[in-house]
């Protein structure tokens, strides 16, 4: 595979699969960069193989959007291989995350970066951030991840989007785990936080999501954001969280309202036997690219 940029990588599948449209990196669109970052998982370790898996599982997805009536596969969307890590810290894997991020976003790609944990977000926040002024982030997710340092590090998964801020404000949805800590500092970080208990006691949460954000938004999903019900294969499960479609409904709404220029979803952590939640995670990916370029592709711009 030729690249216009390089990193240590293994072989990865497409997303999609092959047929029946097939692009290279500079007709692309849409970049899938998989992160199979595994390092400071503190519970159920595992997430390392779900960039691998949301490929395969997407491999088998009928490509027909029957809700925006769109192939968006059409648009072109490239794979890259799985990146690795030989390095000594997560200081200098960070570092080449954020490289590797800011390759494809110089190239005016949108990135889909599947995870991994969830400490991949804060470079390639970084990465955007550099790019596009007043960046906003919506989380959705069962945790804050909003501690300053987690088991000796401040790059541990459960400071990620402590690590965000560093970058662009955010909005959590779904939020229902939190330390202590992390509720006495919320008031005074650029951070709007929905909890789960409460947030549909409000018919209009939709909109407060979306009227919190700036006009330019960043879209990161922890898998543990949605019901365990649809969504078992975490490796730091909470009860509750969001239907699939209290989330297709979210993420429409913020797509169709604001200029939208990537996503991740981290810490699939799958579950021998049970590939459902791997299909969810292909599927949902799918969804938000048919919303952001479905209207491209239909020719309703």
């Amino acid at each position: 595979m030729n690249l216009p940029f390089e990193y240590e990588r293994i072989t990865a599948g497409e997303f999609g699969g092959t047929t029946p449209t097939t692009t290279d990196f500079e007709r692309a669109r849409v970049v899938i960069l998989p992160v199979p970052l595994d390092r400071t998982t503190s519970y159920v370790p595992g997430t390392r193989n779900g960039p691998h898996e949301i490929l395969a599982a997407s491999s088998h997805m009928e490509l027909w959007d029957e809700e925006t009536q769109t192939d968006v596969h059409s648009i072109g969307i490239f794979t890259l291989p799985e990146m690795e890590f030989p390095f000594a810290t997560m200081e200098e894997v960070l570092q080449e995350i954020r490289r590797v991020a800011t390759e494809i976003v110089s190239r005016g790609k949108f990135p889909v970066v599947l995870g991994g944990e969830h400490s991949i977000t804060a470079p390639v926040v970084a990465a955007l951030a550099s790019k596009y002024d007043k960046l906003s982030v919506l989380q959705i997710d069962a945790h804050a991840d909003l501690r300053e340092s987690f088991m000796g590090t401040p790059h541990n998964h459960a400071c990620a989007m402590r690590r965000v801020l560093d970058y662009a404000r955010t909005t959590q949805v779904g939020i229902r785990s939190l330390s202590p800590e992390e509720a006495a500092a919320a008031a005074s970080l650029a951070t709007g936080i929905l909890y789960d208990f409460n947030m549909r006691r409000n018919e209009d949460w939709i909109d407060r999501v979306v009227d919190s954000l700036n006009e330019t938004v960043y879209i990161t999903i922890d898998c543990d954001g949605f019901d365990p019900a649809i969504m078992p294969a975490v490796g730091t499960p909470e009860p509750g969280g969001l239907t699939w479609y209290e989330g297709l409904s979210l993420l429409r709404r913020v797509i169709e309202s604001r200029k939208v220029v990537g996503c991740d979803i981290v810490e699939l952590c799958p579950l021998p036997g049970n590939i459902a939640p791997n299909f969810l995670c292909a599927k949902l990916i799918y969804k938000i690219l048919s919303y952001r370029f479905g209207s491209e592709v239909s020719g309703r711009d």
